[in-house]
């Protein structure tokens, strides 16, 4: 019998990265997400992932230009309980 968590590929997941103005362009967030990567490897991850909000341009061009390719887009919801 194969269990549901052996069908899934480990996936490391970037959940946000910042870098101020005035510190971008200068390889810290690429540093970074190298680190993050590296992590996620030792963990026996073997794939990556990562989002970022359909406006954020900065984001979207950050992470095409690491190597990102988008998987999809969606919509995400909230409730109150």
């Amino acid at each position: 019998m194969i269990m549901w968590k052996e069908q899934l590929p480990a996936v490391g997941y970037l959940e946000g990265i910042f870098v101020k103005a005035e510190y971008r362009h200068k390889g810290y967030a690429k540093e970074l997400l190298s680190a993050c990567e590296k992590w996620a490897k030792q963990q026996g991850c073997t794939e990556f992932a990562s989002d970022c909000e359909l406006e954020n341009d900065t984001s979207f061009h950050f992470h095409r230009a690491m190597d990102f390719k988008e998987a999809n887009r969606i919509i995400c919801f909230t409730k109150r309980l």
